[in-house]
């Protein structure tokens, strides 16, 4: 009798691992409930359902009660679905217990419209924030040039990337996403912290170059003896940078409404990716091809390679990126541009309702992008490796988005935007036979050589130096007697006077700052 009992309770065990296991192949579908009494109007809820036990409609209005006779019984098939428990409650209080369903299963789309918002937003970014990158990067070089301690000096320098700061960077993104993925409701909110304060200094490093070319509202600060006001800074500058505190704090006060809070996140996301762009900075084709490949490598793995590893057979980078299913929390990581899906799909209520874009998928390329602008100013090739690489940037981004369709799962997008614009630059170097200098960064990691415009202005001083001291001598005979008059040597006049004159275009100082070029 117990031996009976064990094979029954056996059995049952079998088909419900059988059924458990089966269950795994699902899909989702819609279930549409109305009262039975005549209440409120129909309401679609979304379930999960296994297109192997049954075959759902893909309209609503073809969706009919399985029936028929006793000879059809073999051949009729009910469906099973599974419906989320809290929406099985909001059906008892919005319909009661008598209801009537209907499953059907719309075909969904494969790619959405917000796909063109990302992609504008992405290559926008990328190619904004290198050209910034590249631009600013030279000028503040000709300016160490110029005067080391010049008035460029409290802007932020950039960080030059070396090996060991890749592999230590590495090792922390992977420490980090490992630790995301098993302690999620704790460290979300660190994640959100640092967003909120990144994202408002990248804001308003973005904000504060428009804001000094106003030319109105430029009133300082009284004299005081506060730590951080000493200086007397523009009270513009101080109201832009509570701005900017307070759009991120409205962010992080409203993050989880749908309706706007993407906005301000696109917002700051992209703010934060320009400084991040303008402040990090590689200085070697080499340098680039190696953060590029090991965040490659970093990418494939935790998309493809995880899922063999985990209990659960998810990615660890999915899981992390879009908020585990059994979160507590509900909250996602704002690392992301996010923008909600544009089709009128029913399916939106069951599958995530935005399409994401990592940062990283931004950053990592963008620093290629703007070691080629810096290059391009270098070797004066018209931007031509910039404009290039931005364009096989965006190409990996459309094979990202055609692979996504194709798939119908998450895609590391550095798997296809990594060789894209690796391979573009490389070639480009190839072909314009400065692969060498592209690969080392030519003058980048040494002085740069003189701005095209120190020749005419190393020549500007000295006539004017001789016209003090005797306009009708030559210079050369000249340059020998003002030396030793303490006349012929007023350095304080004359300065003021280059520095006026060269005030459209600030670069008449460059002969004081480059004279001691060569023994630099």
């Amino acid at each position: 009798m117990a031996a009976a009992a064990a094979a029954v309770a056996l059995e049952r065990l079998a088909a419900a691992f059988l059924l458990l296991a089966a269950q795994v192949a699902c899909e989702y579908g819609m279930v549409h409930v109305v009262s039975e009494t005549g209440g409120p109007k129909g309401k679609d809820y979304c379930i999960l359902y296994n297109p192997q036990w049954a075959h759902l409609p893909l309209d609503l209005s073809k969706a009919v009660p399985p029936g028929g006779n006793k000879t059809q019984y073999d051949e009729i098939g009910i469906p099973v679905a599974l419906l989320s428990y809290k929406d099985m409650l909001d059906i008892f209080e919005t319909f009661g217990r008598a209801v009537r369903v209907a499953l059907y299963a719309p075909k969904e789309p494969m790619l959405d419209y917000n796909m063109v918002i990302i992609f504008i937003m992405a290559v926008g970014t990328v190619a904004l924030g290198g050209y910034w990158a590249g631009s600013r990067d030279v000028r503040k070089r000709y300016m160490k040039h110029k005067r080391d301690d010049g008035p460029e000096k409290h802007e932020d320098e950039a960080v030059d990337v070396t090996p060991v700061m890749i592999c230590v960077f590495v090792v922390m993104c992977c420490s980090m996403l490992v630790l995301l993925y098993h302690f999620y409701d704790q460290l979300v909110y660190v994640i959100i912290g640092i967003f909120c304060l990144a994202s408002s200094t990248g804001l308003y490093s973005c904000l504060s170059p428009l804001l000094q070319r106003l030319p109105f509202c430029r009133c300082r600060v009284p004299d005081n003896s506060l730590p951080y006001f000493h200086k007397r800074p523009q009270v513009r500058t101080l109201l832009l940078a509570l701005l900017c505190v307070a759009v991120s704090v409205v962010w992080g006060v409203f993050r989880n409404e749908d309706q706007w809070a993407w906005i301000l996140q696109d917002a700051l996301g992209i703010a934060f990716c320009l400084y991040t762009l303008k402040t990090i900075r590689l200085p070697t084709f080499k340098a680039c091809t190696l953060l590029l490949l090991v965040l490659f490598v970093y990418d494939v793995f935790f998309v493809f390679i995880t899922p063999f590893l985990t209990k659960s057979g998810s990615s660890i980078m999915v899981e992390v990126a879009t908020g585990p299913s059994d979160s507590a929390t509900h909250e996602k990581l704002p690392m992301v541009l996010k923008v909600p899906r544009l089709n009128a799909s029913p399916l939106a209520l069951c599958d995530r309702p935005f399409s994401l874009l990592g940062f990283g998928d931004i950053l990592v390329p963008g620093l290629l992008v703007a070691y080629c602008h810096r290059f391009d100013i270098q070797v004066q090739s018209s931007r031509v490796y910039f404009v290039a690489c931005t364009i096989a940037y965006g190409i990996g981004l459309l094979v990202t988005f055609m692979a996504l369709a194709l798939m119908q799962r998450g895609q590391p997008a550095l798997l296809y935007l990594v060789p894209c614009t690796l391979v573009t630059s490389c070639a480009l170097a190839l072909w314009r036979r400065e692969l060498g200098m592209f690969w080392t960064g030519s003058g980048f990691v040494k002085d740069l050589p003189q701005s095209p415009w120190a020749p005419a202005s190393a020549d500007g001083p000295q006539p004017q130096a001789d016209s003090d001291a005797a306009p009708s001598q030559q210079p050369p005979g000249q340059e020998a007697a003002p030396s030793p008059s303490p006349a012929e040597q007023p350095p304080e006049p004359s300065a003021p006077e280059e520095s006026g004159a060269g005030a459209p275009h600030q670069d008449p100082e460059s002969p004081a700052g480059l004279a001691p070029g060569p023994s630099a």
